[in-house]
């Protein structure tokens, strides 16, 4: 199984939340293919530098140096992100609020 993981569980497993359960622990533990897109510690620094997301100074580093696979973002997927349709669903992982948002 290959699983992505979204910004909320990042931050989940580094503060060791309680949000995870242990079955869900257990299976990032033991699974090889976990991967940690380059978009999430991306995403913790400027929430942190917009003063919307509290944590340590170097929470973006922890982020990026997490045992799991890194998922890097290439210049192919900006183009088609940039093209997906306005009506598409976006969601604020590392807000306060882990609903989905619609844009446009």
């Amino acid at each position: 199984m290959r699983l992505l993981l979204d910004t909320h569980v990042v931050l989940w497993w580094l503060d060791a939340s309680p949000e995870l359960s242990e079955d869900v622990r257990d299976l990032l533990r033991t699974e090889p293919e976990v991967h940690v897109s380059a978009a999430t510690p991306w995403e913790i620094a400027v929430k942190q530098n917009l003063g919307k997301l509290e944590g340590a100074a170097d929470l973006a580093e922890r982020a990026r140096d997490m045992q799991f696979k890194p998922l890097p973002v290439t210049a192919e997927h900006g183009v088609k992100a940039g093209r997906l349709p306005r009506s598409t669903v976006t969601c604020s992982t590392a807000s306060s609020s882990p609903r989905p948002r619609r844009r446009g």
